[in-house]
């Protein structure tokens, strides 16, 4: 079993509680630190692969890769997403954990929420998450919501901005420096 396998299956075994909060380190246009309390309560499967990812370091380094002002800044393509690397294919890729089945739920999608990213399939989420800028209410019951911010909104408010429709961040984008689940 390799290390990533085996933190998904020790967040997976867990008390009740699979994480408190996701802690987020964060350089670039935005620096400081990003507190997203996770929702096991709301999506249990989704936090317990979030939590290995995060657990194995498979988050640091990892940028934000699609920002759409108004909207949400999307991150956490563990597999094309990381700094110095090809960042035309950032946004294609997952993790080597398999996908998930869709968690939804009836929290709606408000400022500082955060979803799971995923294809058109519901049941294609993997790594890629995404914070609220904004409410996006035509996302309720569509995607995963998985935690909200608690602290370092103004950290979210800086995150360089994206070009176009799709939000793609030209140049050097804001990178997760450090990832850690705390309790």
């Amino acid at each position: 079993m390799n290390k990533l396998a085996a933190a998904l299956a020790l967040a997976l075994s867990a008390s009740p509680a699979l994480a408190a909060n996701l802690e987020i380190t964060v350089s670039g246009e935005a620096n400081g630190k990003i507190v997203i309390h996770l929702r096991d309560d709301l999506a249990p499967a989704h936090v317990a692969q979030i939590s290995a990812l995060a657990n194995s370091g498979a988050y640091d380094g990892v940028v934000f890769h699609r920002v759409i002002d108004g909207f949400m800044a999307q991150t956490g393509d563990v597999e094309f997403g990381k700094i110095g690397g090809d960042m035309s294919l950032a946004g294609m890729g997952g993790s080597s954990l398999p996908d998930l089945r869709a968690e939804f739920s009836a929290q709606p999608f408000e400022r500082g929420i955060v979803g799971m990213a995923r294809a058109n399939d519901p049941n294609s989420a993997n790594s890629q998450f995404f914070i609220m800028f904004e409410p996006g209410y035509f996302l309720n019951g569509q995607y995963t919501v998985i935690g909200e911010v608690i602290s370092g909104m103004d950290v979210v408010d800086q995150i360089k901005r994206g070009e176009g429709q799709n939000g793609a961040v030209i140049g050097r984008p804001d990178v997760m420096t450090k990832v850690v689940v705390t309790e």
